[in-house]
C-alpha cells in the first residue's frame, strides 16, 4: 500500500493528530505529512502513505494558498486566536485604506521571524517549549516569498484576505506584522489552506471518510516532475544503485522512473546525460493503487 492522500484537516486537530487517525484507518504506521497546519487552521493537508513517504520531497507542493481573517486591535502571545491576549489598542477608522496601502509592500521577498509558539527548533528544542516556560529566545530572520495577497473585505476590526505564498510562511506572523505596521496590533482569527501546489482542498477527502481508494498513485501525484519509462534491464540496474547513461539531457534535476507496468518505482537525479538513482521503492512494496 502506497500513495498520496489529500485530507481536509478539521479545526482543533494538530497535523500529527490527523496522521495518527489516518494510520488507524489505513492500518499502517508509515504515514507522513508534507507541511503542517496549526490546530486552529483548516484545509488541505497532503499526506504520504507507505513507501511514498520517501517521495514527499519531490511532490509539487508550492505555492501554498490560504484564505483567512485578521482581527486588528488585539494581540495574542501565539499571534492567533488560540493565544492569550497580551495587548489591546484602538483600531484606526481608516483600517481598509491603510491595509490597501501596506499590502503591496508584502509582495515578493518578505523577512519573517518565527513566532515563539512554533515548532522551529533552537538548540534541539522547539520554540514552543521555551514559550511555555515564559522564555523568549532570539530567532533568526527567515526569507519567504509572497506571490500575491488580496484584501477581500473589511468589516469593523476584521479583514478577510487571500494569500499565495511559499512554503515556510507563517500567516499568523503576517497578521502580526501588519498589526505592528498599522500600530494597533493584530492576530490571525481564521485560516483555511485551499491549495498546496497542485493539490486542492476541492479534491480533498474528509478525515472521517479516508479509505484506501482515496490514495493517489505516484505517477499521478509527481507531475509536473518528468516521468521516464525504464525497460526491464534498466529497472534492475537502478535497483542495484547503478547510474544509467541516457541519450538526451533531461530538462529537470529529478525524474520519476516508471517500471514496465507504468508505476513509479524510483526517482533519479539527472546529470547531463546520466541518471543516478536517488530514491527507490523495494520491489516487494510496489503495489498498484488507485
Amino acid at each position: 500500500m502506497l500513495g498520496i492522500l489529500v485530507v481536509h484537516k478539521p479545526q482543533g486537530l494538530t497535523s500529527h493528530d490527523v496522521v495518527n487517525q489516518v494510520r488507524r484507518k489505513l492500518g499502517t504506521r508509515r504515514v507522513g505529512h508534507a507541511g503542517s497546519l496549526d490546530p486552529m487552521a483548516t484545509g488541505a493537508l497532503v499526506l504520504a502513505v507507505g513507501p511514498a513517504t520517501r517521495f514527499l520531497q519531490y511532490l509539487p507542493l508550492e505555492p501554498k494558498i490560504y484564505a483567512g481573517k485578521m482581527t486588528f486591535g488585539i494581540e495574542t502571545n501565539t499571534q492567533d486566536a488560540e493565544g492569550e491576549v497580551v495587548a489591546t489598542r484602538n483600531v484606526p477608522y481608516d483600517l481598509e485604506a491603510q491595509l490597501l496601502e501596506l499590502l503591496p509592500g508584502y509582495v515578493g521577498e518578505v523577512h519573517q521571524i518565527a513566532p515563539m509558539f512554533s515548532a522551529v527548533k533552537r538548540d534541539g528544542k522547539p520554540l514552543y517549549a521555551y514559550a511555555r516556560q515564559g522564555i523568549e529566545v532570539e530567532r533568526d530572520t527567515r526569507t519567504i516569498y509572497i506571490d500575491e495577497i488580496q484584501l477581500l473585505n473589511v468589516e469593523g476590526p476584521t479583514a478577510e484576505f487571500r494569500v499565495v505564498c511559499s512554503g515556510g510562511t507563517y500567516v499568523r506572523t503576517l497578521a502580526h506584522d501588519l498589526g505592528q505596521d498599522i500600530g494597533c496590533g493584530a492576530h490571525l482569527s481564521a485560516l483555511t489552506r485551499t491549495d498546496v501546489g497542485k493539490f486542492s482542498l476541492a479534491n480533498a477527502v474528509q478525515l472521517e471518510d479516508v479509505a484506501h481508494e482515496h490514495l493517489i498513485p505516484l505517477h499521478e501525484a509527481l507531475p509536473p516532475l518528468q516521468l521516464l519509462q525504464m525497460d526491464a534491464a534498466e529497472e534492475v540496474r537502478i535497483r542495484q544503485g547503478q547510474t544509467l547513461k541516457i541519450s538526451d539531457a533531461m530538462d529537470m534535476r529529478f525524474v520519476g522512473l516508471l517500471d514496465q507496468a507504468g508505476r513509479v518505482f524510483a526517482v533519479g537525479r539527472a546529470e547531463k546525460n546520466r541518471l543516478r538513482p536517488e530514491c527507490v521503492i523495494p520491489a516487494e512494496a510496489l503495489v498498484e493503487v488507485g
